[in-house]
């Protein structure tokens, strides 16, 4: 069955639907939400409320899981899938078999492999570990440039500690020539916009491969107050499709297949893995359901994202860059 075409908004030119590297067959982008454990409570996240919550059980994702999901992104996503991406609601190298799940994607799923993390306990032997697994890419957020803002931002971390790590994992990079990209990034917010030129400065006259600055958001109204501000700031302005339903989709640390990235209360989840493929939920009546929800505008049926303000968060391939054409640049690198 042919796709249909991307809706266009004639005054703006923006497409909305399947076009370019977001495809009907399967997501451009597959998440894998490996603990819902942190050793930090950084004030732009819901961390420190969703672990006081009964949203909180401090799951971690069973290695099986994790072999199925590559497995069928081996099979399945080789023309569409842009990158498996090792993110959490928790820091992902607090999980005991990170660095074997993340090698096992490496080996066997034919796409770019990625993880996000907050670098505070990336010494040494564990950046060691990390590039033998040959993982594409290593994103480490910061948002910060002096020690003093790093305190106040990411609470309960210290920058000496986590810039050193990162500038080792640079140098053990270069030194063997590890095909591992590493990037540095900046949640732009109040206490640290006076920071920023000097954050893209250091790191690109260190090595970094990419420093990417993220707009603040609300993480899907679970920051409450963020997302009071941004309500206020959307209330004039027609809602648009968010880019989630088209292009990723999420597996937690529960084991359960999610829509949203940014999910702290399970409101976005569908299935259970164990049960059901990424295939089958990706072409699922229920995805259907939720894509004409944001084309039309009638969340109804949909709760979790009609509280959602940070819709205009999400940049679309028609919108300008975004993270996902980092990923491009770096899978046409030789």
């Amino acid at each position: 069955m042919k796709p249909p075409s991307p809706v266009k908004n004639s005054k703006s030119e923006r497409k909305y639907g399947f076009y370019g590297r977001l495809s009907s067959e399967f997501p451009s982008q597959v998440l894998v939400d490996v603990t819902e454990v942190c050793n930090l409570a950084c004030m732009h996240c819901p961390h420190s409320e969703f672990r006081m919550s009964e949203h909180y059980s401090a799951a971690t994702l069973e290695p099986e899981l994790n072999i199925k999901l590559v497995d069928e992104v081996q099979r399945c996503g080789q023309k569409f899938t842009q990158h498996i991406r090792y993110a959490s609601n928790g820091e992902p190298l607090t999980h005991k078999y990170i660095f074997e799940m993340i090698e096992y994607a490496v080996r066997n799923s034919g796409v770019k492999v990625s993880l996000t993390t907050n670098g505070k306990i990336l010494n040494e032997k564990r950046a060691d570990k990390l590039l033998s697994t040959g993982i594409d890419v290593v994103d480490i957020s910061i948002d910060a440039f002096t020690p003093e803002t790093y305190a106040k931002i990411r609470v309960g971390g210290d920058l000496c500690i986590t810039r050193n790590n990162v500038l080792n994992l640079i140098a053990q990079s270069k030194q063997t020539r590890a095909k591992t990209k590493v990037v540095v990034s900046y949640v732009e917010q109040p206490q640290n916009r006076a920071e920023t030129k000097d954050f893209e400065t250091f790191w690109k006259d260190n090595g970094a491969d990419y420093v990417v600055i993220r707009r603040l958001h609300s993480c899907s109204g679970a920051k409450a107050e963020l997302a009071r501000q941004r309500r206020e700031r959307n209330e004039k302005k027609i809602r648009r499709p968010c880019l989630y339903p088209w292009e990723r989709i999420v597996l937690n640390a529960r084991g359960e297949l999610a829509y949203c990235p940014s999910d702290w209360v399970h409101g976005s989840v569908i299935a259970d893995f164990r049960r059901t493929t990424i295939y089958s939920t990706w072409h699922s009546e229920f995805y259907q359901r939720l894509r004409k929800a944001h084309l039309t505008n009638d969340f109804t049926n949909q709760e979790f994202c009609r509280k959602c303000p940070d819709w205009e968060a999400t940049r679309w391939p028609s919108e300008g860059r975004s993270y996902a054409n980092m990923i491009e640049e770096f899978r046409e690198l030789k």
